[in-house]
């Protein structure tokens, strides 16, 4: 059993959500299992932290930021507020939610590197790599596709075949392709760094055998240990996004040595505010804190590889435990946008109840590594029949009758067997929460609610009621009934906290999960209000339904957006309809390109000086491909004058020039008629 007489002192995270896309329900498996893990401690009296954060670096982002033309910065900052907001509508509790992209994990990374480079532990080494030579970029695996030098597959990425199987460099497809350009790559080489892996293979075949992982993790990291680690690539060349290498040129940490540094990095950011936590005190070499990462399947070695051996070199404790899950499937197959089961969490939060989610996932969710299914069908009638048929139920079938008799319950156990049999139970649900195992832990709280239900169903007090002299025993009856409730919802409280609080102020008692339940007798009990109301099949429909509108939308300007290198100036899908008054905002001005010059370092953008008649402008516009910039100086153009000023990396840009065409250079600015001056208004 837990115990509860001494405080544990626990730090927890979530993998970090990358900043590159919307929080869907795949990553609430984890969240939702992390936060009711961490609730469960609170709620048994132990300091548990949680921290989380957005990982906000690599090439993904910068590419992201470029197609919206905004600053990575503005982009990943943008994301997270999304994110946080989708958490916290989903009842998600972090106690500091932070981004890798922060001064705290530049310094740690920072201080990490170097710790493993003054150890030995860095190696430089020249690398051949494909390389974008109009877009001036290094290319990933996943930016380079081709045919398959097998199969001759058409349209595969640049390390393996879907359709044979074949493993290859992108240097070695047939007729390669930048994604990101269409140009076509050459092999370049470069100078990159490399943690010597290897070295720790021994303090790892003995880390993954200590208890740190499940039983089936380890064993999957004992194939990878027998057939030999490689040492690892930590760097990245510019133009990248992320943190600068100490003491290299145009050399960035690739974004999976910075990423789990964010946990360290985001606890910091936490005790820099609060006074009662020290950082060393969880991370230092000798800690007797707990440390625990939950995380997907996906990202292990990650996690119980590289991350332990960096610690150790870098003179930082490792986690006490890599809780691991799997991945979730929807109606049995993988998510799908085209089914409509790949479900955003803000599309579910617009049709559902956050907490009928988080009762069926712990209804699934176990302490091993296998993947947990949403059945839509299933997840209608689990929800209606044990949250709605029995938990809540059971409190308003008798909370009425209490509150008839004055409001105060009787001290009288009206049946010692059953409240003994609910007492009982705490040791084996504490304990089953405490290994993770939630599904089981749920169907013993759903076995006391049968018991608890199936007790007032025979004793019948609304047929007791009826006649005169069966007061006291309807009181004791319900009395029972209410105490059997509070002992269902402490047990639940971690699953469900807002029905928890609703359930506290019925009760009039807060819900702390105490060593052993007593009775409570003569206490006073408010009037219920409905808690839970059951899921409507329709809106399950309706969610999978916007489901797939998104995924078309999204779909169609993916389309458009491919359908040019420049692509936040290629075809786009007409976009909502506006009201006139929304437009009437919109201030067009003729402006005089009084100068135009290239942007160093920019691909796509000019650099112009616009003159409204007195007043000057300067604005970045992406179409360096169509206009050499002394083509531009002298011409009248159109403006957008009252938009925002945005900072871009290269600049301040304080508005937009109109323009059309298709991309690349089939781009045209608007010109407005002869006699046009600078300044006047466009109509």
């Amino acid at each position: 059993m837990t115990d509860t007489t001494t405080q544990r002192k626990i730090l927890v995270t979530s993998a970090l959500p990358y900043a590159n896309g919307a929080i869907h329900l795949g990553h609430m498996v984890e969240h939702i299992q992390t936060d009711i893990w961490v609730r469960f401690q609170k709620q048994r009296g132990h300091e548990c932290i949680y921290v989380c954060a957005d990982d906000a670096h690599g090439t993904a982002i910068m590419l992201r930021a470029e197609q919206l033309g905004v600053s990575a910065e503005e982009q990943i900052a943008a994301v997270n507020r999304d994110h946080q907001a989708d958490f916290k509508d989903f009842l998600i509790e972090y106690d500091n939610y932070h981004s890798t992209h922060s001064s705290e994990n530049q310094a740690l990374s920072s201080s990490i590197y170097l710790a493993l480079k003054e150890g030995g532990k860095i190696a430089e080494r020249n690398i051949t790599q494909a390389f974008d030579p109009e877009k001036q970029l290094f290319l990933a695996d996943r930016y380079v596709k081709g045919s398959c030098p097998k199969c001759k597959a058409e349209d595969q990425y640049g390390d393996n075949c879907e359709v044979c199987s074949a493993t290859y460099t992108p240097m070695d497809l047939i007729n390669p392709k930048s994604v990101i350009s269409g140009a076509t790559p050459i092999a370049k080489e470069s100078k990159h760094l490399f943690f010597k892996l290897p070295e720790f293979t021994e303090f790892l075949r003995e880390w993954t055998r200590a208890g740190h992982l499940q039983p089936e993790v380890a064993n999957k990291l004992a194939e990878w240990l027998d057939a030999g680690l490689q040492e690892w690539d930590i760097s990245r060349d510019a133009p990248y996004f992320g943190f600068e290498i100490p003491g290299e040129k145009d050399k960035y940490f690739y974004v999976w040595l910075d990423a789990p540094i964010g946990y360290m990095a985001s606890f910091k950011h936490l005790c820099d505010r609060r006074d009662d936590l020290d950082f060393d005190a969880y991370w230092g070499k000798d800690s007797s804190h707990e440390l625990y990462h939950f995380i997907g399947k996906d990202i292990v070695n990650f996690h119980a590889l590289f991350w332990p051996a960096m610690l150790s070199e870098a003179g930082y404790r490792t986690p006490t435990k890599v809780c691991v899950h799997g991945f979730l499937t929807v109606d049995g197959k993988k998510m799908s946008k085209s089914r409509g089961t790949f479900v955003n969490a803000r599309t579910y939060l617009e049709h559902l109840d956050p907490e009928y989610l988080r009762y069926y996932f712990a209804t699934k969710l176990t302490g091993s590594v296998d993947d947990l299914d949403l059945n839509t069908e299933d997840f209608v009638q689990r929800v209606n029949s044990d949250l709605v048929g029995k938990l809540v139920n059971l409190a308003s079938r008798t909370a009425g009758f209490v509150k008839k008799a004055g409001g105060t319950l009787s001290a009288n156990i009206a049946d010692a067997e059953l409240w003994q049999k609910f007492v009982d139970a705490n040791t084996l649900i504490a304990e089953l929460y405490e290994a993770r195992e939630y599904s089981k832990a749920m169907r013993e709280v759903m076995a006391l609610a049968d018991a608890a239900n199936e007790y007032i169903a025979a004793q019948a007090p609304w047929s007791l009621a009826k006649e005169e002299g069966n007061e006291q025993k309807v009181l004791d009856i319900c009395s029972l009934g209410i105490n059997c409730f509070r002992v269902l919802m402490t047990y639940l409280k971690p699953v469900l906290p807002k029905t928890a609080a609703a359930a506290e102020a019925f009760l009039n008692i807060e819900l702390n999960w105490p060593q052993s339940f007593e009775f409570l007798g003569e206490h006073h009990i408010n009037k219920f209000k409905a808690l839970m109301t059951r899921i409507e099949g329709e809106k399950v429909q309706a969610m999978i339904e916007a489901s797939k509108e998104e995924a078309a939308a999204h779909s169609k300007t993916t389309e458009a957006n491919e359908a040019s290198a420049d692509s936040w100036l290629a075809k786009e899908p007409v976009a909502e309809e506006i009201e006139f008054n929304d437009f009437a905002k919109v201030d067009l001005r003729v402006a005089l390109i009084a100068n135009a010059e290239h942007v160093e370092g920019a691909d796509k953008l000019l650099r112009l000086t616009l003159d409204l008649g007195g007043e000057t402008r300067n604005v970045f516009a992406g179409i360096k491909n169509a206009y050499k910039p002394e083509d531009l100086i002298g011409k009248h153009t159109v403006m957008v004058a009252n938009l925002k000023p945005r900072k871009m990396k290269f600049g301040m840009s304080e508005g937009m020039v109109l323009a059309a065409g298709p991309g690349k250079k089939d781009i045209y600015i608007l010109e407005p008629n002869e006699g046009a001056q600078p300044g006047m208004r466009v109509m």
